[in-house]
């Protein structure tokens, strides 16, 4: 997660989910299990209560020393798709949701 992290600082990064994992949890493709987790100041931006994956994601990510570092320092952005894509983008401190991002998170909903 580090290495993407840093790669998304150039380019956007897609990381492809083990989807049997996911089935093994109890966690279908029917579900529309999908979200948009935007990091900011080293927290969650937006809120990711309703949504646990999201919710397990930013405190796993919190508690890794360096990515904690990556996120204090930078604005990341995370979104799953239906596919178990999960796509990581750098975002600048004020920019809006990246419309790529977006769409990845929407496609095939």
């Amino acid at each position: 997660m580090r290495i993407l992290l840093k790669k998304s600082m150039k380019e956007d990064q897609v990381f492809l989910m083990n989807i049997p994992d996911f089935e093994r949890a109890g966690l279908k493709r029917k579900t529309g299990l999908k979200f948009l987790l935007k990091m900011q100041n080293g927290k969650p931006e937006n809120a990711v209560v309703d949504v646990p994956l999201a919710a397990s994601l930013a405190t796993v990510l919190q508690q890794d020393d360096a990515i904690a570092e990556l996120l204090m320092a930078n604005v990341f952005q995370f979104g799953l798709n239906t596919k178990y894509e999960l796509a990581i983008s750098h975002v600048s401190g004020s920019e809006p949701v990246s419309e790529a991002s977006t769409a990845l998170t929407e496609s095939n909903s």
